[in-house]
């Protein structure tokens, strides 16, 4: 149960931050670089947001091994896609159509690499505290 409100809590923080970082891109970022440049910015920074998220709070749930936190990773990515796409849907009133438009790379939309990068970060926190 411990690690069930962990996760939850740390889902509800991470889209929190995400939140404020996108409402950030657009309201700073975005004048000065262009939509476009300003989104492939935020997957990097977006990233690098969440791995400091995953770093602060993830060794903190007590996983176990790699696979356990790759496990985490993958709920993680998949909570956040799902909000992403209801955020899109209810909040700016897209179809859903074009909402899942956000998750194609070949449109070149980077939200695809994002999401590996969160799938990817409890693993590389667990990896980094092991070699330290």
């Amino acid at each position: 149960m411990h690690l069930l409100i962990d996760t939850l809590a740390l889902c509800l923080l991470l889209a929190s931050a995400e939140t404020l970082h996108g409402i950030a891109r657009t309201l700073w970022v975005a004048p000065r670089l262009g939509q476009q440049r300003a989104r492939r910015w935020s997957v990097i920074s977006g990233s690098l947001l969440a791995f400091g998220l995953c770093a602060w709070r993830v060794p903190g749930f007590g996983l176990q091994g790699p696979l356990a936190h790759a496990l985490l990773g993958a709920v993680l990515a998949a909570f956040m896609a799902s909000f992403d796409l209801a955020l899109t849907h209810w909040l700016l009133r897209r179809p859903w159509r074009q909402a899942l438009q956000d998750l194609n790379l070949r449109q070149g939309q980077l939200l695809p690499l994002g999401l590996m990068a969160l799938a990817a970060s409890p693993t590389l926190v667990w990896w980094l505290q092991r070699s330290s």
